[in-house]
């Protein structure tokens, strides 16, 4: 397991510079209805001191040509997370990776990098760790929904995931991330991530 972490949500400087020094591998930054929604504008001054630290993610839902239009130019992100059914009509530019966003038990290609959802984004709710178990086997499946530092260890242990991502879950109030909780996050997800596989079994 490569122990990838993604913060998800990012609102303001304070945010970034939390996941930054957490250590955390990916940010995100949504342009779809929520309350931690920003504009591509706003999102790329807040993106500049990762560059080159950590993945710069767009994270949209069933977005529109002219939104991934003003993201693609005005962002320039590095990911593009969006609902997997999305991704047939999208023209992503050269150099931008995709991750689909899979929210049931479904497929994947084997190797591909996906991120498994609870049924709504942002609200706190946990995905299906046992639907993401049986996919995380064949690909390289980023665990989100629900996460938070006091369920994170046991979710890496049952699900076996590449990655986890959270957003809510390190939040003091929605939309405001908590450098403290968003540290703790990484640390927990770190050391569950290094356990050694006898362990882990042991565990079970």
């Amino acid at each position: 397991m490569s122990g990838f972490v993604k913060i998800c949500g990012m609102t303001d400087e304070r945010a970034v510079a939390a996941a930054l020094t957490a250590g955390a591998d990916a940010i995100g930054f949504v342009f779809a209805p929520s309350v931690r929604r920003v504009t591509p504008e706003l999102a790329a001054r807040l993106a500049a001191p990762a560059r080159g630290r950590a993945l710069c993610v767009a994270v949209t839902q069933h977005p529109d040509a002219a939104l991934l239009d003003a993201v693609f130019a005005g962002f320039r992100p590095d990911v593009l997370q969006t609902d997997a059914e999305d991704l047939a009509s999208i023209r992503v530019p050269a150099g931008v990776a995709t991750w689909p966003v899979l929210r049931g038990r479904g497929e994947a290609a084997a190797g591909a990098r996906v991120l498994f959802e609870g049924p709504r984004s942002g609200t706190g709710r946990t995905a299906d760790w046992s639907a993401a178990a049986a996919l995380a086997i064949r690909c390289e499946l980023i665990l989100a929904g629900g996460l938070s530092e006091e369920n994170v260890a046991e979710a890496i242990r049952q699900v076996r995931p590449f990655g986890v991502d959270v957003s809510s879950g390190v939040e003091s109030e929605p939309g405001r991330k908590d450098p403290a909780r968003v540290q703790t996050f990484v640390n927990v997800a770190r050391a569950a991530f290094a356990r050694r596989p006898e362990e882990q079994v042991r565990l079970m």
